[in-house]
């Protein structure tokens, strides 16, 4: 199965969760008199906007390259997860607006009921989280990354409105608001996961040389073929799914200008085999 499509399954099957989850979280909330649930069931369908978001950039993101994308579209990949995490900045807004004005009106105590609903989705958006995140780091997506992290938040909103209701149900009258504190316990938590999310996709956006394992592995790859004597500099970015290599390959000074040539396809066909990660290579010949 290609990058593309498991790529494309995982959004998917992140979305037809969150669809579930936010109708389960927000009759439970609304039954169940818990605003941390309703809160939950907002970020919930906010997620299910990102999700959509993030299957239209993948599908742009893997177009091929043309005369005006020669390097491919794998840029839209970082720009649609900026869109994502904009959302998830709205959605804790949101909660965090509501929540304050729960806490200022008086209401009842949530069900005993909404703490089963919240362990079941605890554990379902856990579960979540660690298929997505793995097959992420399978295929290098960051926008794959940023729906795994929609599953984490989703998991700590949830894990802290256990809390928030566990504290009002046991303490009774008077600590109704836990359920609303909580919520915004779980806000803070989103901010920081919006930052863990940001910062890879705009290392991604700005062309960040930091993939030194990746170089190393290049150089060991390169310096093992036939008349390579060694590599200097190497520059690696990213793009969507695939990475951009600039090589400077060193060969002997005395060699043809077409022997230099043959040596620079054969590390090419080489790297591209060992790694097929690397998409556009580009093999700079210098004098040894």
């Amino acid at each position: 199965m290609s990058n593309q499509n498991i790529a494309v399954r995982t959004v998917i099957f992140s979305m037809l969760g969150n669809v579930a989850l936010a109708t389960i979280k927000f009759l439970a909330g609304i039954f169940g008199n818990s605003y941390a649930l309703i809160a939950d069931g907002i970020e919930s369908v906010v997620d299910i906007f990102a999700s959509i978001l993030v299957l239209v950039g993948l599908r742009y993101a893997h177009r091929p390259a043309d005369e005006n994308h020669p390097y491919g579209h794998g840029k839209a990949e970082p720009l649609i997860t900026f869109l994502v995490v904009a959302f998830l900045i709205l959605s804790a807004a949101t909660i965090a607006y509501q929540a304050i004005q729960h806490i200022r009106i008086p209401h009842e105590l949530p069900k005993s009921f909404t703490l089963w609903v919240l362990a079941g989705i605890i554990i379902w958006k856990e579960a979540s989280y660690q298929i997505v995140i793995r097959r992420s780091k399978k295929i290098n997506s960051d926008s794959l990354k940023a729906e795994a992290w929609h599953h984490r938040s989703d998991a700590i909103t949830s894990v802290a409105a256990f809390i928030g209701i566990s504290m009002a149900l046991y303490l009774g009258e008077g600590y109704e608001v836990a359920d609303d504190y909580a919520a915004l316990v779980a806000v803070v938590f989103i901010v920081y996961n919006c930052y863990k999310i940001f910062r890879p996709a705009l290392a991604e956006v700005m062309d960040e040389n930091n993939h030194e394992d990746m170089i190393e592995e290049i150089r060991k790859i390169a310096i093992q073929v036939k008349g390579v004597k060694g590599t200097e500099k190497c520059f690696v970015r990213k793009a969507g799914m695939d990475y951009h290599v600039d090589l400077h390959a060193l060969v002997e000074g005395h060699l043809t200008v077409r022997e230099g040539h043959d040596i620079s396809h054969v590390l090419k066909d080489r790297l591209q085999k060992e790694m097929p990660e690397i998409g556009h290579l580009l093999i700079h010949i210098e004098p040894y």
